[in-house]
């Protein structure tokens, strides 16, 4: 499904803030006493947030399930020398050698698990490889910005390196939006491009079945916010940010 997209994302991808991101993703770790230690996280795709933890000082362990996505994040890697290991893994079936710090997931990672079941056993990975006190951080787009902002919208991008065709069809009974790409890439020291097509597919979930799924893995939501991450939720929010922690009895047991 990356195979195309894998090589055009960064480029596609350059409006994200990820820096203003990370700023409040520190911030909510302080808040749970994670200032130092090992970060997992899920879905990290060409690593440009795992590289900005890897700077701030934490041990970063980089999840995916793309090859070529990891490829890349690999590449940053090798080129800034920053102390991260990647894994090529599905967030569902997440292993990992021993407990770590903190769990994070962003820019619409857990969108793509289009099953419940899929959901909560990604929560029950994470809690098992959480150290008492950890916590998990992810976001996901809303079902608000799929149907309104998103949904039945097509875009199209063009420079003299890349561009793209944007297609999204939201359906709502399954609350699922799918996505068609069209890209064509400027192939190396040539003017010839290469098409590629994919479709890729991401699942909007409410706050309160996202609650019920943490409960159900023996975890419990702490703090949950709009897309300015300092903020609860609205009806017309675009993304949401949930921390979560490991229930207290559950570590006891």
């Amino acid at each position: 499904m990356y195979e195309g997209f894998a090589n055009v994302y960064d480029h596609m991808m350059n409006h994200i803030p990820y820096e203003e991101w990370f700023e409040h993703l520190k911030k909510y770790l302080t808040r749970h006493d994670v200032t130092e230690g090992t970060i997992c996280e899920l879905g990290c795709g060409t690593g440009t947030m795992t590289e900005l933890f890897a700077e701030a000082g934490y041990h970063m362990i980089g999840i995916d399930s793309s090859v070529e996505m990891l490829a890349l994040a690999q590449h940053k890697k090798e080129e800034t020398g920053a102390d991260i290991l990647y894994l090529q893994q599905n967030m569902e079936e997440l292993t990992l050698a021993e407990p770590v710090d903190a769990v994070i997931s962003v820019c619409d990672s857990m969108n793509y698990l289009l099953q419940e079941e899929a959901v909560l056993k990604t929560f029950s990975r994470v809690k098992q490889y959480l150290k008492p006190g950890g916590c998990f951080i992810f976001d996901l787009k809303t079902a608000y910005c799929y149907q309104n902002i998103i949904g039945n919208q097509t875009w199209v991008e063009q420079d003299e390196e890349v561009s793209y065709i944007w297609e999204n069809y939201f359906y709502e009974e399954q609350d699922i939006n799918e996505y068609m790409l069209t890209i064509f890439k400027r192939q190396p020291d040539s003017d010839l491009y290469e098409r590629v097509d994919e479709a890729h597919y991401q699942k909007a979930y409410s706050i309160e079945r996202l609650q019920e799924l943490l409960e159900k893995s023996g975890m419990e939501m702490t703090e949950c916010f709009g897309e300015d991450m300092k903020s609860e939720p609205t009806p017309t929010s675009e993304r949401i940010y949930i921390v979560a922690k490991v229930k207290e009895d559950e570590h006891e047991s």
